[in-house]
């Protein structure tokens, strides 16, 4: 039989997203994979490539009341005791986690079991619950992280951060800048705060747009639903094309076909935005604990590929003057796509599971691997 990959994933997008391009690759390799998550992974559990998935109980610290620190700390220790009957039941060859607290149980139990661990970190600075276990497990694989850097930085090893088929599908689009007189496509998305945000700032830097920019705009914003009707009566009334929706299905496509996107920068968007090439404004969020969208979006921006605004310095006026800028310079946006793309790391599903069969097999993953590719 062959062997089992045991994969952990806190229960959003973007700790799912990595973990099922990594589980795509792990099967198409022969390999048997698991999921082990929370209650909240199962509006996604449908499209993940499991063998089988087990919920666990978990729970994020997120208060410093004694008795909800104390709940928590119930919800946690229920799920390593699962944990533990888990790993004695599956016997998997490795346990990979991808952050967020319901990997704790899973990862913890598996390092108390002697089966080989790894984490892997997508964003560039190392999350609350990743960093609890880093000292702890055997490797940590690094969507930006650098080998050396911080406490356990002699266990890093960069790999990117693995992205979906369809990603890697619409990286194949390549990037046409629009004429000055053809439609310009924008895309514009974020989670629940970032939409909420888009939905107020974005329909007013439209009103101050010159019209002939205005007569090409055609927007795919989304919006949260209590937004979604305002958001598309106050275009509808400028006379602005545009879809909204709280959801959109094929996003990859939708953000091969874009000219130019203005997102959050969660390490699931970065990375996409870099591997299909596109150019980008990025508001990071801003009560992110760690800060580490900033990080994120500094990466790319660095790099050339995104600006970064900061959403207290995101006024309507300072929006309107950046879609004014870019849609004028289709030079511009093509360079940033090409910037984007040169920091991509398309073939990151591969390494991260060449490092998981070297654990896998008891082997000692490669500290040069980074410098090889």
């Amino acid at each position: 039989m062959s062997k089992l990959v045991l994969l952990s994933a806190g229960g959003t997008g973007g700790h799912l997203f990595p973990a099922e391009a990594l589980a795509h690759e792990l099967r198409h390799r022969g390999y048997r994979v698991h999921l082990v998550t929370d209650r909240r992974a199962q509006r996604f559990s449908a499209h993940f490539p499991a063998d089988d998935i087990h919920v666990v109980p978990s729970a994020t610290i997120t208060s410093k009341n004694p008795i909800a620190l104390a709940r928590t700390g119930i919800a946690l220790f229920r799920g390593l005791r699962e944990s533990g009957r888990l790993m004695a039941r599956l016997r998997p060859a490795i346990v990979v986690g991808f952050g967020g607290y319901p990997t704790l149980p899973p990862l913890m139990a598996a390092t108390r079991a002697g089966i080989p661990a790894m984490i892997q970190e997508q964003n560039a600075v190392m999350g609350r619950a990743n960093r609890f276990l880093a000292g702890r497990v055997d490797v940590i694989a690094g969507g930006f992280l650098a080998p050396g850097t911080g406490v356990h930085g002699d266990k890093i090893v960069t790999t990117g951060n693995p992205v979906r088929p369809d990603v890697l599908e619409a990286a194949a689009t390549p990037y046409a800048p629009p004429a000055a007189d053809e439609p310009f496509h924008l895309l514009v998305f974020g989670g629940s705060q970032g939409a909420r945000f888009f939905s107020e700032i974005l329909p007013k830097a439209v009103d101050l747009l010159p019209e002939s920019l205005r007569a090409r705009l055609r927007i795919t914003q989304q919006a949260r639903p209590e937004d979604e009707d305002a958001v598309k009566t106050h275009y509808r009334e400028s006379g602005i094309e545009a879809e909204i929706a709280p959801f959109f299905d094929g996003m990859a496509k939708r953000m091969a076909q874009a000219h130019l996107v203005i997102s959050r920068s969660g390490a699931s968007t970065v990375s996409e935005l870099s591997v299909i090439g596109r150019p980008a404004i990025l508001v990071p969020f801003p009560h992110a604990l760690d800060h580490d969208q900033a990080a994120n979006a500094a990466a790319l921006s660095e790099k050339g590929g995104a600006r970064v605004i900061r959403q207290s310095e995101m006024t309507a006026e300072a929006l309107a003057s950046q879609l004014s800028d870019l849609s004028g310079q289709p030079e511009q946006l093509a360079a940033m796509a090409r910037q984007a793309r040169e920091t991509g790391r398309p073939d990151a599903a591969r390494l991260l599971a060449d490092l998981v069969e070297e654990l896998a097999g008891g082997g000692s993953p490669s500290k040069e691997r980074e410098a090889q590719q």
